[in-house]
């Protein structure tokens, strides 16, 4: 029989691989150890259900208890790993030591919060990455039983997706960020100044090129503090400063880790015999890509290496869909330097082309309805791991 195979994570990453196994070997021991609830559900779906007031328990597909069944593995819920040794093929959990075959780290990126939460109002800011976070921001604004006054710290992907979800749902919306322009990490700024536009025209307030100095109590509200001299008044804050990957098991085990990830090869192996990595903590020979595309497609490759075909990962050119339907936009980062920024088109209708030194295309922008030609562009840019 195969070595029992164990996994520390149950997100996208971790179910995908089970279901590329279980396509290969029906039998193979295998245990998920996880720190929530273990339910199923599409984490892009977080940012879409607001709109549809769609409470948790919609998002979930399947509960914990019905994915064990269904792929026959054995399912830990709200258990954590306290530590990782190697040498003997064990996991920690607690004072329970449990033995491993071949170990599987998809313990995602947790939020990165820049900042300390005064305990006086710690129970009215959120951070949403997965299904457990959405349940308790949903309770929240729920308890209210009026639309929401919502303060969202951070611009970028997640945080934009957040104003279009919640604003489109019928609350109030104000977006704080230090940059000039949404999204500054994927449109450029002329794009992101029509996304801005679009974003003002719907009624999310934006209060860009401003930092965070405080959060303050305010009765039931919170005093969302500038440093401009201006306090926004919230019922609920939600912060959406960007995502670290959850590396520290990896690194107190010996593992090779870096900013980006636990850091391993085209195989998915990290530096410690019989451990992978994949999904949003894995750094795949230099790249951290934490979309669904290189995750699917790390998933199919790890499955293949564990069923005895070791096989490489390849990134092709994905772009990345941003779910902001205020403002249809696609971005596919450079991932070589940009000598120019070729900006066509007019209105919100806008692409933007990064061009190297030579002119060859090597990443894109795209707004409104020239997001038509997303699979043109991504046809003639460098795939992201050849």
């Amino acid at each position: 029989m195969d070595a029992p195979l164990t996994l520390i994570g149950s997100g996208m990453a971790a179910l995908g691989l089970v279901r590329q196994l279980r396509a290969r070997d029906a039998r193979r021991p295998i245990t998920l150890i996880t720190a929530d609830s273990g339910d199923d559900y599409s984490k892009p779906l977080l940012s879409t259900g607001f709109t549809k007031r769609l409470p948790p328990e919609r998002l979930a597909t399947r509960s914990a208890l019905e994915v064990a069944d269904q792929l026959g593995v054995v399912m830990r819920t709200h258990t954590r790993v306290t530590a990782i040794d190697p040498a003997a093929r064990s996991l920690s959990i607690g004072a329970e030591t449990l033995p491993y075959g071949e170990l599987v780290i998809a313990t995602g990126a947790a939020p990165r919060v820049p900042f300390a939460i005064p305990e006086a109002v710690a129970s009215r800011v959120f951070t949403i990455n997965d299904l457990d976070d959405y349940r308790g921001f949903y309770a929240a604004l729920e308890a209210l039983g009026r639309p929401a006054r919502v303060a969202i710290i951070g611009a970028g992907l997640v945080g934009c997706e957040f104003a279009n979800d919640l604003v489109a749902g019928g609350h109030a919306v104000s977006l704080i960020a230090p940059e000039a322009t949404p999204l500054p990490r994927l449109l450029p700024e002329p794009l992101g100044r029509v996304l801005g536009e679009a974003f003002g025209e719907a009624g999310i307030a934006l209060n860009l090129e401003r930092q965070l100095t405080a959060l303050d109590a305010q009765g039931s509200q919170v005093a969302v503090c500038l440093d401009d001299g201006h306090a926004l008044a919230a019922d609920l804050v939600l912060v959406a400063t960007g995502l670290v990957p959850r590396t520290r098991l990896a690194a107190e085990a010996g593992l090779a880790v870096s900013d980006a990830g636990i850091r391993v090869d085209r195989q998915l192996r990290s530096s410690q015999p019989g451990i992978y990595a994949l999904g949003d903590v894995a750094c795949v020979a230099g790249v951290n890509a934490m979309y669904v595309q290189p995750l699917q497609a790390s998933a199919k490759a790890l499955a293949a290496t564990l069923a005895g075909e070791p096989s490489e990962v390849h990134y092709g050119a994905w772009p990345i869909l941003v779910k902001t339907p205020l403002l249809p936009c696609v971005a596919l980062p450079p991932i070589q330097p940009v000598a120019r920024w070729r900006i066509e088109g007019e209105g919100a209708d806008l692409a933007a082309l990064a061009e190297a030194e030579d002119g060859r295309l090597s990443g894109f922008a795209l707004t409104g309805a020239c997001v038509r030609r997303k699979v043109a562009l991504a046809r003639a840019a460098p795939a992201l791991l050849v």
